[in-house]
């Protein structure tokens, strides 16, 4: 059997970590020009990663690159460890050269140019932070609570967090948030598919996002689950943080400034992840989320097809 490569090669990074085996892994097709969309979606499926990105010439003259990003079971306009994982793996690879101490990139995706800025020292890539191109919508949620509680395994009482409430969110990509009572509660937390398929399946917002240290500890503490996707669970959400920094934001009083908080993410699954998000408030208003973290290359390989 002769084989022939296809898609060219592929990178695999972890994302909001310093240590391999840390963090999101992320696989990179560099130059994707030659695949089809169905073959997008198979390899996907094939690497069965959190997401997987196929990277194509820019269709703008500001474009750096068009990103297409995959779950296992669908294509979405925009995730944020793939949009900051792709800008570190390009740029570590020399697919883009750094400018400097901060390279400033744009990334084409569905929900439209993505700006993101690599970080380096010493002449190498170590971190990247992405800026959201659409800023984040917040609703309250309308559901039952016990039904809510249900879907991830708890009770009502450990939903009970003293001024925050469940909501919607999204910068391009909705999720549910969840504030949970203690850290007790999240890591006692399961998704039950049967109650979420009942409770969410049908919904605009179906992916899950668990948060604990609303009332003062820090690191925020975090899960997020989304069946939908393909995703049983995620070790580190970076769409999910951005749509987090309007929920902490949103009908609170904050001065102008850049409030930032740390989240922590994965360790329920031994994928500890680290991010940032940053809130760019002005005259009252959210004006600018950032999202951002540190990447690590891991490995690459050639995909092939008989």
């Amino acid at each position: 059997m002769t084989l022939s490569p296809i898609g060219d090669r592929f990178y695999t990074a972890d994302v909001f970590t310093t240590q391999a085996f840390g963090g999101n892994p992320l696989a990179v097709f560099p130059q994707a020009s030659g695949l089809s969309e169905e073959r997008m979606q198979a390899i996907a499926r094939e690497l069965n990663l959190s997401e997987t990105v196929f990277v194509l010439p820019p269709e703008t003259p500001q474009g750096t690159r068009r990103l297409r990003i995959f779950t296992p079971g669908g294509e979405i306009p925009f995730a944020g460890h793939p949009t900051v994982g792709t800008g570190y793996v390009l740029a570590k690879i020399g697919e883009i050269s750094l400018t400097g101490d901060d390279t400033h990139l744009i990334f084409e995706e569905g929900v439209g140019p993505v700006p993101v800025t690599v970080r380096s020292r010493a002449g190498q890539p170590i971190a990247s932070e992405l800026t959201v191109a659409q800023l984040p919508v917040v609703e309250p949620w309308q559901g039952d609570r016990a039904a809510m509680a249900r879907a991830i395994g708890l009770t009502v009482a450990d939903l009970a967090v003293p001024g925050w409430e469940p909501a919607t969110a999204s910068c391009g990509l909705p999720f549910t948030v969840i504030p949970l009572r203690d850290l007790a509660a999240l890591n006692r937390a399961r998704l039950q598919i049967g109650p979420w398929e009942e409770t969410f399946g049908s919904t605009a917002a179906p992916q899950l996002y668990l948060v604990t240290g609303l009332t003062g500890d820090r690191p925020l503490t975090v899960r997020m689950f989304a069946p939908a996707l393909g995703i049983a669970e995620d070790p580190a959400t970076g769409s999910a943080a951005a749509a987090l920094g309007g929920y902490l934001v949103q009908g609170r009083s904050f001065p102008d400034g850049e409030p930032s908080w740390a989240i922590a993410q994965g360790a329920a699954i031994q994928r500890p992840s680290e991010l940032t998000v940053t809130v760019r408030i002005a005259q009252g208003k959210i004006t600018e989320v950032r999202v951002g973290g540190s990447s690590v290359l891991v490995s690459e390989g050639v995909m092939y097809r008989a």
